[in-house]
């Protein structure tokens, strides 16, 4: 004879149509009087009790996690979906094509409870012999945030994912800066290009190129003012207060900066505005007047796609292997002609819009040369070797 469970137990019994153990208990009830029932089932007797004991312990816990069958595939489509709303599209656009290759072939199948930060680190482990650091960082980010917002609703209990170390990947290409010579062999080769005056303030200011795409027009003097017995001269400048990033921000607050314009930006940026002049007056009710400095033919903003191919096309007229080169490396240059000619590092930081003298040193130390050295040439000077 079965001996009968005890009280608050639950019930046990066996499902023939689905060749499983059912095992269920009370666990309350709702306002309306009906009673809240929480169910678990497996081929085994015991691992039915088990499981039913963890899904009560779950709800005294105030957890509603969700069904098993919750995989890792359904949380990252969900965070892409619903998780990156305000976000520029080329960031959305970037995060789904790196969860499409990367993340969802090797783990989208895993049950997202099932998930372990072993399974995270052998993936990381895997994917590090095929990509950078930087994109090892983005996978790891992506997967992270995924796991987190199913835990913020209750799909997990937890996220194993933020445990894992990122491991080193593959060495990317090192990030490179024109000479003086090849500077003016790039700004005389854009001569008379659309591209000249883009060129030009990114060799001469060192704006990136996401800060140059949103400059408007509204934000550049091209004049200046004299000085007055109040006031000193105010040379022509730009605001560089806003980025095609989402939101319109700048990289960082420090990066909000107002540059004064070298002459022969002022003087290209005057013939960059005839043309356009040009150019609204021939497109006629077509031309989009969001008052932008660099836009296409109607006036619509330039792509990042647009900028790299006409900057690749200036490059190769200049004699250099324009698929060698980005248009991020003309601020590389900016900085390490500057730092040719003696400038200080924190002066160079402000100029490019670092909030201190860390990032300037570390991304662009190949750039910087004579500041570095600077303290040895003294030191040979004064204390020179013997012999």
């Amino acid at each position: 004879m079965t001996k009968r469970r005890s009280r608050g137990d639950g019930g046990l019994h066996w499902d023939e149509a689905r060749q499983r153990w059912i095992a269920t208990i009370t666990v309350g009830y709702t306002p309306a009087g009906r009673r809240i029932v929480r169910k678990a089932s497996d081929k085994l007797k015991s691992k039915a009790l088990a499981k039913l004991k963890e899904k009560v312990r779950d709800y005294d816990d105030g957890l509603t996690v969700a069904s098993g069958s919750y995989s890792v595939g359904d949380a990252v489509r969900d965070f892409l979906r619903y998780g990156l709303a305000g976000r520029n599209p080329e960031t959305v656009a970037n995060y789904t094509s790196l969860a499409e290759q990367h993340i969802i072939p090797a783990l989208g199948a895993r049950k997202l409870r099932e998930l372990s930060s072993e399974d995270v680190d052998k993936w990381l482990a895997r994917k590090a012999a095929d990509l950078s650091t930087r994109s090892l960082r983005l996978i790891h980010s992506v997967l992270n945030r995924a796991v987190n917002r199913a835990m913020a609703r209750d799909k997990v209990k937890r996220n194993v994912v933020m445990l894992c170390e990122i491991p080193e990947g593959r060495k990317g290409r090192p990030s490179k800066s024109l000479t003086l010579k090849q500077a003016e062999a790039v700004l005389e080769a854009s001569e008379g290009d659309p591209i000249h005056a883009y060129i030009v303030l990114s060799i001469l200011v060192g704006a990136r190129t996401e800060e140059l795409r949103a400059l408007k027009w509204s934000h550049v003097d091209l004049e200046g003012k004299p000085a007055t017995a109040e006031t000193p001269e105010i040379p022509p400048s730009i605001m560089v207060w806003h980025s095609v990033r989402a939101g319109g921000d700048t990289k960082t607050r420090k990066s909000r900066r107002t540059l004064a314009l070298p002459a022969r930006c002022v003087q290209a940026l005057k013939a960059h505005r005839r043309t356009q002049e040009a150019l609204k007056k021939a497109a006629g009710e077509s031309w989009k007047d969001l008052g932008l400095v660099f836009a296409s033919r109607v006036g619509t903003p330039l792509d990042s796609h647009n900028v790299r191919r006409s900057c690749r096309r200036i490059f190769d007229k200049a004699g250099l292997v324009g698929a060698e080169w980005t248009p991020r490396e003309m601020r590389h240059s900016f900085v390490s002609l500057l730092s040719d000619s003696g400038v200080p590092l924190e002066d160079i930081a402000r100029l490019v819009g670092h909030s201190g003298t860390t990032v300037t040193e570390t991304v662009y130390r190949k750039q910087i040369r004579p500041v570095l050295l600077g303290g040895a040439e003294a030191m040979n000077q004064i204390f020179p070797a013997s012999g």
